[in-house]
């Protein structure tokens, strides 16, 4: 018998052969936004290794989306170029490869996580920062400089978008996410943490979801109709003792992103305010919002949140808690998750020729 974790899901056109997705992981490894050798045998393992959907990372839509100089990104056709081979050979293993459109809003313009991550002021090689409300992030190590966006700003956000889902298209991914998540520039506006707009981008719910709303629209409007479109959400701020964006919201933005096009709401939580108050990170712990979204919604969800054994993957999909199980970390310490996950859950996988019993006598 076929484990859950391992029927078949369509979105749209799209088949996705089991419900294993392996979640956005920056690597800060790019140079001018553009994928190497690095990106294809990171993402080309994981595909290997018979993950259902490789996700690449946060792809910044504009050279000041980027979270660090090293991000990639996908603001020209040459990143598109640099980006058709690892999808070729994703597709090439069987899985369905996607790609995560970012922007990073007031957390962009600083160093790489193995350089503490601090702001990079623009006399040192960074940039101007944007977001909806002239606040910086608060860097323990001290803030950048952000301008709140104007209006023609808000329209160009929306047209890179839009253009970063054309080239996506064009370096053969199958799967387009919209990043919304992490306290980056679309969860900048829909938390009202960050967003302290008065105009038709804030205040109201309405308005603070706009934004999202809208590229989501936009990206769907270039995407083919046979190919699924992704937003991945966090559910709360973790900030219960203030004003914030939380899981009752979220429930109510679920549907309305169902209707701007998407199909399925990836939904993670955190990362707009460093004091966050993360709840215990215990097996699963952020499963439950997936499953308050999903019912709040037609659109297909995937969970994520310590997932890490095959038993625990499959149980979510097999009790209809989650559509899709999204692994992130178990994946850095196990490319082949999937196939072992399989053998575990006594169902059949098709290995990697070159893995096959045989092949080495």
């Amino acid at each position: 018998m076929t484990a859950s974790l391992f029927s078949p899901l369509t979105l749209r056109g799209t088949e996705l052969p089991n419900r294993v997705m392996v979640s956005p992981m920056c690597q800060y490894s790019a140079e001018d936004g553009l994928a190497n050798d690095w990106h294809l045998v990171h993402l080309g393992s994981r595909a290997v290794g018979r993950a259902g959907v490789v996700m690449s990372e946060a792809t910044a839509v504009s050279p000041e989306g980027r979270i660090t100089p090293s991000d990639l990104g996908i603001w020209s056709d040459a990143h598109a170029d640099a980006l058709a081979d690892v999808t070729a050979f994703v597709r090439g293993q069987g899985s369905v490869p996607g790609i995560q459109l970012a922007h990073a809003g007031r957390k962009a313009s600083k160093t790489v996580p193995w350089e503490d991550s601090t702001p990079i002021p623009e006399s040192e090689g960074g940039w101007e920062t944007v977001a909806p409300s002239a606040a910086p992030y608060p860097y323990a190590e001290g803030e950048a400089a952000t301008r709140e966006m104007t209006a023609a700003d808000i329209e160009t956000v929306i047209d890179d978008f839009r253009a970063a889902a054309e080239r996506a298209l064009d370096a053969g991914f199958e799967i387009a996410e919209v990043h919304a998540a992490h306290g980056y520039l679309l969860h900048e506006f829909l938390s009202p943490v960050t967003n302290h707009r008065e105009d038709d981008y804030g205040g109201s719910f309405e308005n603070r979801t706009r934004l999202v709303r809208e590229v989501t629209a936009a990206v769907r409007e270039v995407w083919p109709d046979d190919r699924p479109v992704f937003v991945r959400i966090s559910a709360t701020d973790w900030l219960p003792d203030r004003e914030s964006w939380d899981l009752d919201q979220s429930a109510r933005l679920a549907p309305l992103l169902a209707d701007a096009g998407a199909d399925l709401i990836d939904v993670s939580a955190g990362g707009i305010h460093p004091g966050q108050q993360v709840p215990d990170p215990g097996s699963g712990y952020q499963v439950p919002y997936a499953e308050r979204v999903g019912a709040a919604t037609d659109a297909a969800v995937g969970a994520v949140g310590k997932i890490t054994e095959a038993e625990q993957a499959d149980q979510l999909i097999r009790n209809g808690r989650a559509d899709v199980a999204v692994v992130g970390r178990e994946f850095l310490r196990n490319p082949y998750f999937t196939l072992e996950a399989a053998h575990e859950l006594d169902t059949d996988v098709e290995w990697p020729v070159q893995y096959r019993r045989g092949q080495f006598e």
